[in-house]
């Protein structure tokens, strides 16, 4: 309880308690009372009752007391005073002040302290109680003030009372309470223009846009002259306007306000000058900073956010060096517009240098500037600005007297989002876990589950996910966690609970955010080797963004499936969606591993038609296709005509395929190449020492092998896992524990065995030959995709797909073997390794030998 007792005389305490539940806001006998200015509920009119001639000596004391500041003073006179309604205005001045100064409890507490000294508040007291309950969101409280304010008579005729009450039900949440007493007061007739910028102003408070919308418009088309939309009411429902995007509706506004001269009241102008820029309409905007003849900071502060929000970062921070050019204050606004400029294009060490200035000049942060300073950190992976940040929030902003909570929460969330992006992720599951249950939000949660799914944690983010939907936890995800858990799954190939993920999101309708969610999906079936699941995904989406086309010619390229990628290249064109150079190196990919060697091509020299200018990236990929090809001479005359400085992803494109045609000399220049460029990383020694045993070269195999032991380069280990009956099985090179190591290798033994006396590969193909069972097992464990094949076929109903995932490119041992393989089972076998995707079935593979 807020207070020490009950707001009513003791007798009147059980018409209290019947009053609140069943609270009715109108009186059959209400009688109309004339509307006070509107302007009075903001601060009512409050005459003192004493002047320095004043014979009376009590009032004369007071005002002495008030006049000189000794605010104490004057309550000690007044416990001492007898009740008097000509002395109540002292006490409106004691809680007014208190008001002032922010201390909603303590107004609570005089007015508390007022009633149990006989003193009948008036119509100035209720306003100020009801607004310290709506500013402490105290609804218990503010229905009780309202409770005897009705059983006082200061309702139904009093306006400012009614509106006070009306603005304390929306900030406490109770939005239909607000508007019934709205309805009521209407009837009566006691209502004016602050009655409906109150209701208002609720609707914009509740989210309901739409309704505000409604509301003001009805408001200004009754023609009621004494009833018309002042400063206040275009403050009101701009933001409303923003909020939907609606540029015609805001434009409405902004003329209503130009005919009835408003437009030069300077709230009114930063409200449309905000509405303008969060329309993404930011030369309207700036057309009407431009013409506003008064400017505040408020008014540079809103160009400078409107200008970072849509990515205009050099205009938000030239207009930022004009306000200190200008010597404007630089209140927190400004500096967080900044510091939020820098974070959204990744620039952590920029925003924390802006952030750092900010302190020095002596403006406090808040956590709008302190998660966007985190935020920059995290997309730049700047771990120690971020944790010099981390630091300030522990010392100068957590756990203080007064913060708000949520406040708190908003910046640990921050903190976990850095950490977790940093690739600190014990840091971040440890602020995670310092977390009560109950004090946990989707946000804290997605954070977390974020962090794990983008840096290759799958299995911790989906073990988070179930956490948080499990019966002790029972927190419903948002469209950002569906997004993260359908990144896990596409990073470990777990197709089962992508379906049930698929599902869920269905069953809970995500509305807005269901794009996102289907652009992960359709890269989540994609990756766990469905691509037909995408394509449905894909053609039941009501809107389709860039990503999503993107998305759809990405897994049709994975798969081998060029055709079809080009297709929705030429259905994205066609439905005049923007063509940029991320496009191009999807349909350059897709091209590429699926051997359109000349369509390929003709896109790459029409891209300028696109407004495209070919980057690198396209140049690796145009190298990547025509060495597949074999037309390695080409790839090498297109690397040396390139406008840039060929990069390490054009010389590894090279090197890879002369790997695939055992081309020495262009792979060891390519080698070369690389090293000037000091790339040197073990997959570069692996891909050379293949080259030389393809070419039979095998001293220089033991040359390149000696190499890497002398560097301390290991090649890194083979690992394949498949799905079967019993879940996910991991098979690792050199592994002999699996607890069905002999039934895999019997059933292996017998299956290249068959194929081999049905003649459909010579006996020299494979690494598995009619050896006894210790060099079996050698043979075999340096192949981990074989042992999965064959714990797949163990464990898997037939018919049904095999799925195997492989952290390295395939083998061609391996790949040879399961093509044979999969004309005798009654499988597909759909592997994914490091590069792309094989459909094996009836002894083919979907690469067709572009692998």
């Amino acid at each position: 309880m807020l207070f020490s007792s009950i707001f009513l005389p003791n007798h009147s305490r059980h018409r209290a308690a019947a009053l609140v539940p069943k609270l009715r806001f109108s009186s059959t006998a209400a009688q109309r009372c004339v509307s006070l200015p509107e302007d009075d509920l903001i601060q009512p009119h409050t005459i003192a009752p004493s002047s320095p001639s004043d014979p009376n000596p009590t009032a004369q004391l007071l005002s002495d007391c008030l006049s000189d500041g000794r605010h104490s003073d004057v309550l000690s006179v007044l416990r001492r005073t007898p009740p008097s309604h000509y002395l109540v205005f002292y006490w409106n001045n004691l809680i007014k002040r208190s008001i002032s100064l922010q201390n909603h409890r303590d107004v609570l507490h005089l007015f508390d302290e007022m009633r149990r000294l006989q003193w009948k508040p008036d119509g100035h007291t209720y306003p100020y109680a009801l607004k310290s309950c709506g500013d402490l969101t105290s609804l218990a409280a503010g229905m009780s003030i309202h409770a005897l304010a009705f059983h006082s008579g200061f309702t139904n005729c009093n306006v400012f009372v009614d509106n006070a009450a009306i603005a304390m039900y929306g900030r406490c949440g109770a939005f239909d309470k607000a508007r019934q007493l709205f309805d009521e007061i209407l009837e009566g007739g006691v209502f004016d223009t602050v009655s409906w910028n109150s209701i208002i102003s609720v609707y914009v408070q509740f989210g309901d846009s739409r309704k505000a919308l409604q509301m003001f418009k009805e408001m200004v088309s009754r023609g009621d002259i004494a009833l018309r939309a002042d400063a206040v009411s275009l403050v009101n429902i701009l933001p409303a306007c923003a909020s939907l995007r609606s540029q015609r509706r805001g434009a409405e506004v902004h003329a209503y306000s130009v005919r009835r001269g408003l437009i030069d009241d300077v709230f009114v102008g930063n409200a449309v000058m905000d509405m303008y820029a969060k329309c993404g309409l930011i030369d309207d905007a700036k057309n009407l900073f431009d013409r506003m003849e008064i400017k505040d900071v408020v008014s540079w502060n809103a160009l400078v956010t409107g200008y970072s929000q849509i990515g205009k970062f050099e205009d938000a921070l030239g207009l930022f060096d004009r306000m200190r050019e200008k010597t404007i204050e630089l209140n927190v606004v400004a500096w967080s517009a900044v510091i939020a400029g820098y974070a959204q294009r990744g620039l952590g060490n920029e925003a924390i240098d802006v952030f750092k200035q900010m302190i020095v000049s002596g403006s406090q942060p808040n956590a709008v500037t302190l998660v966007s300073v985190l935020s920059g950190c995290a997309a730049s992976g700047a771990s120690n600005p971020g944790k010099e940040t981390h630091c300030y929030v522990i010392k100068q902003v957590l756990n203080l007297e007064g913060n708000d909570s949520g406040d708190d929460m908003m910046v640990i969330n921050g903190l976990i989002d850095m950490y977790a992006k940093c690739k600190n992720l014990q840091v971040a599951h440890a602020l995670f876990d310092s977390i009560e249950m109950k004090n946990r939000s989707v946000v804290t949660w997605t954070a977390l589950i974020g962090g794990y799914a983008q840096h290759g944690e799958a299995g911790d983010a989906l073990g988070l996910f179930a956490e948080m939907l499990s019966e002790g936890c029972r927190m419903m995800p948002n469209g950002f966690t569906i997004s993260c858990a359908l990144v896990a799954c596409a990073r470990v190939g777990a197709l089962r609970l992508g379906w049930e993920i698929h599902a869920y999101a269905l069953r809970n309708r995500y509305g807005e955010a269901m794009i996102f969610i289907s652009n992960c999906l359709i890269d989540m079936y994609v990756k766990s080797g469905d691509v037909d699941a995408a394509l449905a995904v894909f053609d039941n989406m009501s809107q389709k963004n860039a990503v999503s086309w993107t998305s759809m010619m990405t897994g049709y390229g994975m798969h081998g499936r060029g055709e079809e990628a080009v297709q929705v290249f030429e259905r994205m064109r066609a439905a005049g969606l923007p063509i940029d150079g991320v496009t191009f190196v999807v349909l350059l990919y897709s091209c590429s591993h699926s051997g359109i060697v000349d369509q390929g091509i003709s896109y790459f020299n029409r891209m300028k038609d696109f407004g495209v200018v070919p980057e690198a990236e396209h140049y690796a990929c145009m190298v990547d296709l025509l060495g597949r090809a074999g037309r390695l001479d080409d790839a090498m005359k297109l690397i040396r005509d390139m406008p840039m400085q060929a990069n390490p992803i054009v010389w590894v494109s090279l090197l890879s395929s002369c790997r695939l045609h055992g081309n020495v000399e262009i792979g060891e220049h390519a080698v070369n190449q690389l090293l000037e460029l000091k790339f040197e990383v073990d997959g570069l020694y692996t891909l050379l020492s293949n080259i030389y045993a393809s070419a039979k070269q095998w001293k220089d195999v033991a040359r390149i092998r000696l190499l890497m032991k002398q560097a301390g380069i290991r090649k890194r280990p083979g690992c394949s896992w498949v799905q079967g009956r019993n879940g996910t099985a991991t098979f690792y090179v050199g592994d002999k524990t699996h607890p069905m190591t002999k039934e895999i290798y019997d059933l292996l033994h017998d299956l290249i065995y068959r194929v081999k006396i049905m003649g459909y590969v010579p006996e020299t193909s494979f690494a598995l030959h009619d050896v006894d069972d210790e060099e079996k097992g050698d043979n075999l464990v340096e192949h981990s995709e074989k042992l999965a094949l064959a714990y797949g076929i163990l464990t898997t109903t037939p018919g049904m797909p095999i799925r195997i995932m492989k952290n390295l490119r395939v083998c061609g041992d391996c790949h040879t073997a399961i093509s044979y393989i999969s004309r005798i089972i009654e499988h597909e076998v759909i592997l994914r390794d490091s590069s792309r995707f094989h459909h094996f079935k009836n002894g083919s593979c979907s690469c067709k030998g572009y692998w």
